[in-house]
């Protein structure tokens, strides 16, 4: 009966990112059937992190998150919990080897939201890291299937990707993170006084992660690296959008891809993998 409990439990981390982010989930949804599972469980761990620092506006975050931290703890440990996100997790943490070093940077990142409402460039750095560059990392173990080598080969590039994703949300969210949360993590960045100049800067910045990212998305193993093309594309388009918007256009509105054009680039995306003609 522990298989069915299993079982359950990664598909609430599927219905996590389906409800959450539909870019994800497609991209999730070409991935060789045996690795689907496994980034759904890394997905609704990070996502449910997330919430509190997020959204959980009128809770004790601190001891919430605390909370979520040593509950995480324990069902590695114990490799057994009731919470069926934390069961997904610690099982995909203990088949694929997810070091728990990536693990402490990520919650460590989610606790710097609690305390942290501007970002100089050391803690910039450092959040940028906990926050989604380990989560390229922990996808990357699920995609070596326990080849080391392999990983160690990617590590820089799946860095650069989880990067730039992560700098086009604080762009998308600008206006969000300001007046929902009082956060501004661009360092030296003044959401009153945002400039063409500023936005210019950090997306020299993402164009460079993203060319970084590109080198290595293209090696990836065969049965995920259609799906992480995917996310590439989704983003790349995304970022397209916000580079073509003013600075006045990104404080004021979420700029987003609409769902139509995600299913076109889906199956441009499909015949270039098909092709071959990365």
């Amino acid at each position: 009966m522990l298989d069915l409990y299993s079982k359950t439990c990664m598909e609430c981390s599927k219905l996590i990112t389906n409800r959450y982010s539909t870019s994800f989930s497609m991209g999730i949804r070409v991935f060789d059937r045996r690795l689907r599972a496994p980034i759904y469980a890394v997905y609704g761990f990070v996502r449910f992190a997330d919430e509190i620092v997020d959204t959980f506006h009128d809770y004790p975050k601190a001891e919430l998150l605390e909370q979520f931290r040593q509950d995480t703890y324990e069902a590695i440990e114990k490799k057994i919990s009731l919470n069926p996100v934390l069961q997904a997790f610690q099982q995909t943490v203990h088949k694929y080897h997810i070091e728990m070093d990536l693990i402490d940077a990520f919650l460590d990142s989610m606790e710097m939201d609690l305390h942290f409402h501007t970002y100089e460039d050391a803690l910039y750095k450092q959040y940028i890291y906990g926050s989604a560059e380990v989560v390229g990392l922990m996808c990357l173990r699920v995609f070596c299937e326990g080849n080391d080598e392999e990983y160690q080969r990617l590590k820089a590039p799946a860095c650069s990707l989880g990067s730039a994703f992560q700098k086009i949300n604080f762009l998308r969210d600008m206006k969000s993170d300001f007046d929902d949360r009082g956060r501004v993590y661009f360092p030296g960045v003044d959401f009153t006084q945002f400039t063409y100049e500023d936005k210019v800067l950090i997306e020299a910045d993402i164009k460079k992660d993203f060319d970084d990212a590109y080198k290595g998305i293209i090696q990836l193993p065969k049965g995920a690296r259609f799906g992480v093309y995917l996310a590439y594309v989704y983003y790349t388009n995304l970022f397209q959008k916000i580079k073509s918007a003013t600075p006045a256009k990104v404080k004021q509105e979420r700029i987003r891809v609409k769902d139509s054009k995600k299913v076109y680039l889906l199956f441009r995306s499909a015949l270039v993998n098909r092709l071959n003609i990365f």
